[in-house]
This record gives structure tokens, sequence and C-alpha cells, in this order.
């Protein structure tokens, strides 16, 4: 499954080219697009699997962020979109063989994340039989979608409210031509560019819409909303937030997609950075003496979490894209907030392992060419999209608090008896950690009663969001901790146990003050924690460059990194 995509992002097609402007960048995404999709067996199969598109946006990311995001929308937003909704007799061909591009257009300018807001409307005409599309205020224009004719002419799916006889059904999607196939504006759309970004190149657009004339047929119906002919309206979800749920619902999936390149992003970038500690040399600790970058401690400490985080990023990524893959209506609910969770944290990990890549790697960082800096700016745009993640953080904390999640009880052997060098001990205190945050913001909750909802929620909030946070490490530690468990040797299961215990102990120093208050640790233990990390790290230095070169970056790419040229170790 990454095999392909490995070997296709590492040749010569998608190397950096330097001196390029925000448009030639950009149109150079779109031609890589069309290289992708000429790879794909069969796009229409890409889409309909979660851990095929996962695997795409592992090695696409830190190959070209525009890319990655156009890839995104076609794929899985569009093609996917259209795949969820009733398509029999709807033929997609001109969209697999990318003769037009699809971009999907849901958040308008005036609403952001308030998406159940959406002002454009979708009014079903009797007389024609089919739509009439509309942006009613300067507000509702759908912002920032790449909806410019660069790249070729588009189709877009556009979330409109359906109004039948002045009743409104709530926001479903709508098949909309933006272009003609010579690339100008359909009658009635307008069509404006955006400024520059500082994120990842893209034709980003505010796109308006003025007595579009739709068919019958630009609907995507399903149970959750269908249409005769006649104009009569049925749906299995009595709730219209429920049907904009449900027709967006590629959303869901789209989470996966963004913190898949965030992963692309970290892997890269700590490849790059591990190898130029190992080949840059500097001062030792005598006059004549000099050493590696690596053998500073204060160098390969803060690389080595690093390590231990993405290392915890990638198995939380596999576990999260294991459970969409077996999601029921059953358990629906959580397996969508557990998506929602890792994409904010993967995301903003992202942001910490590719800033401190950058500034190990100094001066050179800076230059875009070496696929860190312009990487971390990319990444800020995987922060935004597919939900903002304070956003989507917030509502997995009330939905946690409001009997979404049951705190792991605290294990029943004392403290005392145990050590900081056992896993599952270092695992139940990250569960101790979770816990006293849910119960912090419990107590907030229930305080607040006879107030303002806002004023209570305000006051719970803070505490919320930790315990979000807390519960997000410690999934991603205990599936560090089974990857360790998996049937491997004795060296490779040893080197993952050792990032486990790194990864986990620098989450429990963190929270020391809070597990000694709680009679999770002692005292004595609590002051164990930085010689255990210490020690942790020295175990796992001789082994850096081995944990980074499981990474699997091909060898093709890191040549291509000025950095690495300054030796051969990058062609070893």
């Amino acid at each position: 499954m990454h095999g392909p995509w490995r070997r296709l992002f590492s040749s010569d097609a998608f190397s950096y080219s330097d001196g390029l402007t925000h448009q030639e960048r950009t149109a150079l995404s779109y031609e890589r697009l069309r290289l992708v999709n000429e790879a794909i067996d069969n796009p229409l199969d890409l889409a309909a699997e979660a851990a095929s598109l996962s695997a795409l946006h592992e090695w696409m990311g830190a190959a070209d962020g525009g890319l990655t995001t156009i890839a995104s929308i076609h794929y899985n937003l569009f093609l996917g979109s259209l795949l969820d909704h009733d398509h029999d007799g709807r033929d997609l061909g001109e969209f697999t063989r990318m003769e037009r591009v699809g971009t999907f257009l849901c958040t308008e300018r005036g609403h952001g994340n308030a998406a159940v807001q959406l002002e454009t409307t979708a009014t079903f005409d009797r007389e024609s039989g089919g739509f009439v599309l509309n942006t009613p205020t300067a507000d509702a224009c759908k912002w920032m979608p790449n909806t410019s004719s660069l790249g070729g002419p588009k189709s877009a799916l556009v979330a409109a409210r359906l109004v039948v006889d002045g009743a409104d059904h709530g926001v479903f999607l709508f098949l909309t031509p933006l272009h003609d196939d010579a690339g100008s504006p359909m009658p009635g759309v307008e069509i404006h560019p955006l400024p520059q970004v500082t994120s990842s190149p893209v034709d980003h657009c505010a796109t308006s819409f003025h007595d579009v004339r739709l068919p019958y047929e630009a609907l995507l119906q399903g149970d959750h909303g269908r249409l005769t002919r006649s104009g009569e309206f049925s749906s299995s979800l009595g709730s219209p937030r429920k049907r904009f749920l449900r027709s967006i619902g590629r959303v869901t999936m789209g989470k996966l997609c963004m913190s898949a390149g965030s992963l692309s992003l970290m892997r890269q970038a700590l490849a790059v950075a591990m190898q130029y500690a190992h080949q840059r040399f500097t001062s030792g600790m005598t006059k004549s003496q000099t050493v590696p970058l690596i053998a500073h401690r204060s160098h390969h400490a803060p690389l080595l979490d690093a390590v231990a985080t993405t290392y915890a990023a990638t198995l939380l990524q596999r576990k999260a894209v294991q459970r969409w893959e077996r999601i029921t209506d059953a358990d629906r609910e959580e397996t969508e907030r557990l998506l929602a969770i890792s994409k904010g944290w993967i995301t903003w990990q992202a942001r910490a392992v590719l800033t401190e890549c950058r500034e190990r790697c100094g001066a050179q960082g800076l230059l875009l060419p070496n696929g860190i800096a312009g990487q971390l700016a990319g990444n800020e745009g995987t922060i935004t999209a597919e939900g903002d993640n304070r956003v989507i953080w917030v509502k997995a904390a009330g939905e946690m608090l409001l009997g979404g999640f049951t705190p792991k009880p605290a294990s029943e052997i004392p403290p005392e008896s145990r050590q900081l060098d056992d896993p599952h001990h270092l695992q139940d205190l990250l569960a101790d950690i979770e816990r006293i945050w849910c119960e912090r913001a419990r107590i907030r909750l229930r305080a607040g009663r006879g107030g303002s909802g806002l004023a209570r929620w305000n006051a719970t909030v803070t505490p919320a969001l930790e315990l979000v946070e807390a519960h997000a490490h410690r999934l991603a530690a205990e599936a560090l901790l089974a990857g360790a468990g998996e049937r491997l040797s004795a060296e490779p299961r040893q080197l993952l146990q050792d990032l486990h215990r790194l990864f986990a102990l620098r989450r429990v120093a963190v929270g020391s003050g809070d597990l000694l208050a709680n009679g999770r640790l002692t005292a004595e233990q609590v002051q164990q924690i930085p010689d255990a990390i210490e020690a942790t790290i020295g175990a796992l230095e001789p082994y850096s460059l081995t944990l980074t070169d499981a990474f699997a970056i091909p060898e093709a790419l890191l040549a291509n990194i000025p950095l690495l040229q300054q030796s051969g170790l990058a062609a070893r």
C-alpha cells in the first residue's frame, strides 16, 4: 500500500523546484495531481478506502503541500462524497480521468466553523424540475476553496440549503460545474482570487452564485434526504443538523487525510535533521576536539523526543484508520471523536516537531529546498482544514463530559511498589492524569448550575481541553506500546519500549504535581523522573539514526536535499 507512493514521490517529477512564483507552484501542483491520477488503478477504489487514502497522504504531504490539499479535496471530499450518496447512473468518468478537477464548497466567509448556519440556497423550481443556486448575502460567499480555472475546468460539490415551496429542509450537496470546457466561469458563477497565503500555495478563491440553474440530478441524495421529481421530500433523519452532518460526512475522513499529511512532514523533517546532526561537526569539550552535533545531549535529546512523538503519532494514526474502517452505527460517535482528537493532536505535534527540526538545522533549516521551513508553514493549513483544531477539540470535550467517556479506574497497586521503567505503570499514570482533568472539568460543570450556559461552559472549558489533551496523549502512548508488543525481534522491541518510556515520562513529568497530590506517585518517584528520562535518552542515542532510517524516506529524495550534500551520508 505504501510502496508505490514512496517510489512515485521520490521521482524527479516531485523534486523541489526553486524560484517559482505562487501561480507557477500552484500550476505545478495540478500537473502533479495528474501524475498521481495516472498512478492510480481506480480512483473510485482509492476514494472508498480509508487506509489507501491515508497511505497516499503519508507520502504526498512532504512532496508537495499544495498537491496534498487539492488531491485531498478531489479524491476524498469530492469523489468520496459522490460515492457516499446515491450514484447509480451518475457518470463520474470525467472526474476519474481528471478531465475535470473536483472541489468542495462548504465554508462561507461569514460562518467559518458554524457551518450549520450556511446561507447559500438551492431552491427547487417546479417549472423546470431543477434547482436555482444563490448566494443571498456577501457573507455567504464560499470561502477559500480552489475554484479558479488554474489546472483545468472544475466542478464543485456545493453545500446549500434545499428549499422547496419556501420550506428549508437543511443543507445538502449539489454537483455544480464551475467552468465550461474552455475554463471560463459558468453563467452566474462569480470567482475572485484571494490573496496569497503563507501555507501551501493553492488557488484559493471566494465564490458566489447568482441564479445558477442546476438539473434535478445535481442534488446528492441518500437515506438522510430524498426529493422526488414532483418535489416531495423525505428523510430517515428528523434533524436538519443530522442531515447536514451526514451530507458532509467526508469531512471526518478528511481529518485522517490531514493528520496523515502532517505525519509525512514530521518523518521527512526528522530524517533530514537527524542525518544533518550526524554529519555536521562542531566543538567538543577541548580546544582541538570536534564532534558531530549528535554527540551533544542538548542537540540529540530534543530530536529523540521528536522521534518518540512521531512514532506515537504514526501508530495513533494507524489505530484511527483501523477504527474508521470497522465503524458501525453503534460506535460512530466515539469513532468520529477519535478521528477529531487524533487530527488535532497529530497536526499540532507536527508543528512542534517541525519547529524543533528547523532549529536543530540552524540557518540551513530556513532554506526552502532543505524541506523543513516550507513544510512548517504548510502544516498550518492542516491545523485549520477539516475543522479548526481548537473547535473540534471543544466539541470533543463537551461530548466526553456529557457521557461520551468513562475514565479508567485508578490502579489498586500501591505506587510505592511500582517502578518508572514499567510501561504498564506509565500507562496507568497517563490514565490518572486523564481522570484528574476529567474530575476537575465535571466539578466545574456542576458548580456552574444556575448561571448562564455560556458562563458555565467558560468555567469548564479549560480543564475540559486538558482532558482531551491527556486523552490523546494516553491513546498515542497506548498505540506505541502496542507496537512494541508486536512480533518483533529483541532489539526493535526494546527500542520501541524505550521510545514509549521517553514519550510517557515526558507527560508524567508535566503532571507529576497532580499525580503526587492525588497519591498516584510518591515524592521519591517524582524526584526520580528526571534521571529516568536521562537514562532513556542515553539508551536511545546510539540508535538515533536507525530510528529515523526506519521512516524509509527514499535515498533519492534525501540525496536532493542541499543540506545533506555536504557529505556522502545521505547516499549511503
